[in-house]
């Protein structure tokens, strides 16, 4: 019982510390905007700060990679996210198509830049 509670622990810690209360804060932001419009201001501005966070993450994973993606040129990096976002843009602001996108310019141009 001792040795599966060992190997258990580093899931048991991760539910508790990473994703209990995270999601805690999701179900508490579903039950308050539940009565919001979508065009309002305070969800207006909520949607904004994500999109930033996010930009932010993306521009820190271009330009400060660690592991496997360092390895991939600082322009292939550049290049999959401009395609990635170009294609999210021409096919009806499909996300998938621009991670699609993105993900495949990424491994086809690292693949070419290993050679």
């Amino acid at each position: 019982m001792n040795s599966a509670l060992v190997e258990l622990g580093p899931y048991l810690a991760l539910i508790l510390v990473g994703f209990l209360p995270n999601e805690i804060w999701r179900w508490l932001g579903l039950l308050v905007a539940r009565g919001l419009s979508e065009e309002s201001e305070i969800l207006v501005w909520v949607r904004a700060v994500a999109t930033a966070i996010l930009a932010g993450v993306i521009a820190q994973l271009i330009a400060t990679s660690s592991g496997a993606l360092a390895t991939v040129p600082l322009a292939v990096r550049i290049a999959s996210v401009a395609a990635g976002f170009l294609a999210f843009v021409t096919l009806r602001r499909s996300v998938l198509a621009g991670v699609a996108v993105g993900e495949a310019v990424l491994i086809v141009g690292a693949m070419i830049m290993a050679r």
